[in-house]
């Protein structure tokens, strides 16, 4: 081999003035990286050249070559190798030469070790590791971290000595580089306790803890930040280790994070770095800090640390304190209950938004939109004292605060669409004024206040509008569309695809009412529909498409039809710039003209199914990886790529490594392949695989018998990505597997293949060979996944997704094995019980078990809740064993302390009472016991529920004698709640009302009831309840009462009105009845 050369191209890659580093990185990997030789001679140069660079690299690449080429070495060579590149090492005056040498000594050492060799090693380094030099000490300690790095479970018994070395260490008085060091290495220790099998290594750990936190404090406090980095590293490490280890100290460390975070003193990394452990704890140890009721002190100090924006936009790139400190309320919105993080920031708001400096007020209202994702049932109850805070600011005369409230209206609206829809009278107003205000005063700058306050109003209405009814968002197509039409001509592209998507939303609210502004829109827009140019044409193109899905559902297929061809081109085309956002758009499109043209759209169903399986066709493996200097936040943190999961380990420049597979040299610290194994990051490649996944859906489930062709291999294509390891996929795989099942239920029933379902087992009706097929697929793919998944929102994904096709398809699902009724109800029960794998903290043994639930832990036992109501449906009558296992969690919840539990219990018993029929009987005096009290709960949706649950009770139950006995206590509080208008309360008790009379009509004084149900129709929320209410209208004509035909004159305006616009008013069956009911009036001439 030639050294020389060799030499030659290693000082090109150092200094590349010397000649072309391309040229002299494929030489290294060419004729010399294929060699055994080549580790040789690095390590040659890592002892004696005189170059500190140099010879870092050859360490670098003398690393990766270790485990390749050592035992290839000559076996006399190997031992006077070890004993001068240690000797080497120890003499080293450079710290990154040192610490890299080293790891190439622990690559050594991996393998001697493992095969009886260099068995003084672990001797030497200990007495290294306590010399007399600090700068051997210094070595000897990282040496020992090395090795514990990539060995430590072999080391195991070796830890008393280690703890006892290392308790001196971490208090080296002489070197600040060998008390981190130690930190490195006690984390790598930390890595391999078991508190159950090795408590003296854990009572060692704790005794050392408040040392580690020290070394912490002193990095800080001298201003170093590659330190520093490391120590919070070491941190971030521990969360992922056996908890008791920091259990003692946990409380005092979330403390000092927090001091940390607010100290303004501090550098700003540092206090970055805190408020991300802090993150970390809320991902790790979740239970422990709710256990710890500190979440009020975190909420006060990042609120604090928020008003440090001053006129800097939250949205910018760069990451602060101040940015952190937003994300860290979002996150504990989400993993903390609203007591400890909602109710101190409402406690805090009202000081904020009133403050003189606008810091204040910006920040108040930022934190309010940041929280709302986590927590929106919670804050629905307080939009009254939240509104008004909210219209308050957007006429602040500061700019940035008039933007930041604009924004948290965006996101209010986003979550609460129901709640800031009703309050559109106020709140558009204001959105309209400082929209328009922005545009008149803009003079053609590219950013400023006067940009984001269009970027801002631009979303917020678009968010409004998408949650307002129609006959509301009707009022401002006038005064709105044209001014967000106006503003699509902006230059700035990212207004342009802001108010795309507003116009968009606008069509999809108001639907046919937006056919006058369809063509200028669309005229409009087309122009953008085929730019490719840049990445913000692109972005751009990608909002149009969207919009113009939207308006094409709005507009319907006839007036639509003239823009599909030329659309569907365009998409198609899309598919092949290898533009993420634009690709997903494309196949949501492809979902919305699927609704539109349901089984019209055939012509297009090819296209569109191979280019949905063509996404899922695309490897994932192979992603080229780039860390750096710049992925240093990303430290303790886990990432997705290639759609493994992936934890940063290291994002150093230093090292510099070959890749066996491409032969480049690339700036990844990978070990080996065990380190790409723990990681929850996701691809890009793998996002669009779950839209494209939602869009079979879409298509399977709206274009009926016209799907069929690519029936049998879409099902094929899609079974394995159950299996995939992001859990997107997982859930959209499942959800439109079960909508798959529901499709071919309605396509097969349609065509007289089956009759109606029957509910109960055995099968009283049979389904044909093609659905019980599918069917049993799909029930053994959804409990392989269900029963063991870990990600709770793929959890209610899939409960949502069961209960929807027992209550639409029946007990079919339950045949095909008894076993998959028994798991069902064994994980029913694991749910609302809290014992799910999905609920199981990996560390909540020692955490407090009556700790307050969040919404988002509330949203797995509500749709697991929702499977017991859909088998009561399917299984009708049968279901009164079930009941019995079900009975006492969902009674508890029902009496529960939290407005939500007693919401979702309440509303399951009302379906439990509807699908059991007649067979809930015997239950009747205690369930009605139970719902009377909650038809006085506090709590409006927990009246609404029960005024509806009492209803189906008094309709199926044949107790008529404790029926009738209660009748005056029902009809007392149901009086009040026909004029609540919160909660659809005065629908639910206008249905509950009449289910009474038709039941038992004497006991209900009919002559001063019905002119307050009378009152409130036609109702505006619940059309379901339409159909007892004049189901019971048309049976009291039938019985010629009086109070009834007193009432006609009333009643027929009434009548015109739900059988108009919209038809979904009313079902078929009552349409027919009140048809009849209204010609027989009119031949009557009465009321008329």
């Amino acid at each position: 081999m030639d050294q020389q050369r060799f030499l030659q191209q290693l000082q090109i890659v150092v200094d590349p003035s010397q000649g072309d580093v391309n040229a002299a990185t494929a030489v290294l990997q060419k004729e010399f990286y294929t060699k055994p030789e080549s580790l040789a001679f690095l390590i040659q140069v890592i002892i004696s050249h005189n170059n500190a660079d140099l010879k870092q690299l050859a360490a670098t690449q003398a690393r990766s070559l270790v485990p390749k080429y050592w035992t290839k070495l000559p076996e006399s060579h190997r031992p006077q190798a070890r004993s001068q590149l240690l000797q080497a090492t120890l003499a080293e005056t450079s710290t990154n030469v040192r610490n890299n040498a080293a790891r190439v000594i622990s690559a050594i050492a991996k393998i001697d070790l493992e095969d009886g060799e260099w068995q003084d090693l672990p001797p030497f380094l200990l007495k290294a590791a306590s010399g007399q030099k600090q700068e051997e000490r210094a070595v000897g300690v990282y040496l020992l971290f090395s090795i514990l790095e990539i060995m430590g479970d072999g080391f195991v018994d070796k830890f008393p000595i280690l703890f006892d070395l290392f308790g001196k260490t971490i208090k080296d008085p002489d070197s600040f580089e060998v008390r981190i060091n130690t930190m490195l290495a006690l984390s790598r220790m930390a890595m391999n306790i078991e508190a159950d099998e090795n408590e003296a290594a854990v009572k060692s750990f704790q005794g050392l803890f408040p040392s580690l936190v020290a070394v912490l404090n002193e990095a800080i406090n001298q201003g170093d930040e590659a330190r520093t980095l490391q120590a919070f590293e070491v941190f971030q490490t521990l969360l992922g280790c056996d908890s008791q280890l920091m259990t003692k100290h946990f409380q005092d460390l979330v403390v000092y994070m927090n001091q940390t975070a607010a100290d303004r003193s501090k550098a700003e990394d540092t206090r970055i770095q805190a408020i991300s452990f802090l993150m970390q704890c809320l991902q790790y140890r979740r239970l422990r800090i709710q256990g710890m009721r500190i979440g009020e002190k975190l909420t006060t100090t990042m609120l604090e640390i928020v008003t440090e924006l001053g006129d800097v936009s939250p949205e910018e790139d760069d990451m602060t304190p101040a940015r952190s400190a937003l994300s860290l309320l979002d996150i504990m919105a989400q993993q903390l209950p609203s007591s400890q993080i909602i109710v101190p920031l409402l406690n805090n708001l009202k000081s904020y938004v009133g403050h003189e400096d606008p810091s204040y007020r910006k920040a108040g209202i930022l934190a309010l939109g940041y929280c709302v994702e986590g927590a929106p049932e919670f804050l629905s109850t307080q939009m009254k004292e939240i509104l008004p805070v909210v219209l308050h600011l957007l006429e602040d005369p500061v700019l940035n605060v008039r933007e930041a409230a604009l924004q948290t209206t965006a996101r209010l609206a986003d979550e609460l669409p129901e709640d800031l829809g009703k309050a559109h009278e106020k709140l558009m107003p204001a959105l309209f004024r400082n929209l328009s205000t922005a545009m008149q005063v803009y003079k053609g700058e590219t950013d400023g206040p006067n940009i984001d306050i269009m970027k801002g109003g631009t979303s917020a209405i678009d968010a409004l509008v998408d949650g307002m009814d129609e006959e509301n968002a009707v009022i401002y197509l006038d005064k709105l569309v044209p001014l967000l039409q106006k503003l699509f001509q902006h230059p700035d592209y990212r207004i342009k695809a802001l108010s795309a998507g507003a116009i968009g939303s606008f069509a999809s609210t108001v639907e046919k009412a937006y056919e006058p502004y369809l063509t200028d829109s669309m005229n409009a827009m087309q122009f953008y529909l085929t730019k490719k140019e840049s990445e913000e044409e692109m972005d751009l193109r990608a909002s149009v498409t969207d919009a113009m899905g939207e308006m094409a559902v709005a507009v319907g297929p006839e007036r639509f039809k003239e823009y599909v061809r030329p659309l569907m081109q365009a998409s198609e085309e899309a598919l092949h710039l290898d533009h993420s956002k634009l690709k997903e758009s494309t196949y949501i499109l492809w979902g919305s003209l699927a609704k539109v043209y349901e089984a019209d759209f055939a012509p297009f169903l090819e296209g569109a199914i191979n280019g949905l399986y063509a996404c899922l066709d695309q490897e994932e493996a192979d992603v080229e990886v780039d860390l750096g200097q710049k992925a240093a936040d990303l430290l303790g943190k886990e990432v997705i790529v290639a759609g493994k999961k992936v934890k940063v380990a290291s994002a150093t420049d230093d090292d510099i490594v070959q890749s066996e597979e491409n032969g480049e040299i690339e700036d990844v610290d990978i070990d080996d392949e065990d380190d790409w194994d723990d990681l929850t990051a996701v691809t890009a490649i793998a996002l669009e695989k779950e839209i494209a996944m939602e869009v079979i859906g879409d298509l399977v489930g709206n274009t009926g018998s016209a799907f069929l062709p690519y029936f049998e291999k879409t099902i094929t294509k899609i079974l394995p990505e159950c299996e995939h390891t992001y859990e997107g996929v997982r859930k959209a795989t499942l959800t439109t597997l079960h909508r798959a099942y529901a499709a071919l239920w309605d396509v097969t029933e349609e065509a007289g293949q089956m009759q109606k379902w029957e509910p109960g087992l055995p099968l009283q009706v049979q389904t044909t060979s093609e659905v019980s097929k599918l069917g049993e697929i799909l029930m053994t793919t959804t409990l392989g996944v269900w029963v063991d998944e870990t990600d709770r929102m793929t959890v209610a994904e899939i409960s949502k997704s069961i209960a929807a096709n027992l209550k639409h398809t029946g007990p079919a699902l339950l045949s095909h094995d008894p076993n998959h009724l028994q798991k069902i109800v064994q994980t029913i029960s694991s749910l609302i019980s809290q014992k799910h794998p999905c609920q199981e903290e990996e560390f909540s043994a020692e955490e407090d078990s009556d700790l307050d639930l969040t919404e988002y832990d509330w949203l797995v036992i509500d749709t697991a809740m929702d499977i017991i109501a859909g088998l009561a449906t399917a299984l009708g009558s049968s279901f009164s064993e079930l009941w019995k296992i079900f009975e006492k969690p969902v009674l508890k919840y029902a009496s529960g302390n939290e407005a939500l539990e007693r919401t979702t219990a309440v509303g399951v018993l009302a379906e439990v009472v509807a699908g059991m029929g007649s067979a809930i009987t015997p239950l009747t005096a205690s369930l009605l016991q139970l719902l009377l009290k909650r038809l006085g709960d506090e709590d409006p949706q927990v009246k609404s529920n029960a005024a509806y649950a009492i209803g189906r009770l008094v309709e199926k139950s044949e107790a008529h004698d404790i029926v009738r006995k209660n009748y005056p206590s029902i009809l007392s509080k149901l009086e009040s709640l026909l004029q609540t208008k919160d909660a659809r309360c005065a629908d639910n008790a206008a249905g509950c009302v009449s289910r009474m009379i038709v039941k038992h009509r004497d006991a209900v004084p009919t002559d001063q009831v019905l002119e307050g149900l009378v009152n409130i129709l036609p109702l505006k929320e619940d059309y379901e309840e339409n159909e007892p209410i004049y189901g019971m209208i048309v049976q009291m004509y039938k019985w010629e009462d009086p109070t009834i035909r007193r009432l006609t004159p009333r009643l027929v305006p009434v009548f015109q009105s739900v059988m108009g616009e919209p038809d979904d008013q009313l079902k078929d069956e009552t349409r027919e009845q009140l048809q009849e009911l209204v010609g027989y009036l009119q031949k009557m001439g009465v009321g008329t």
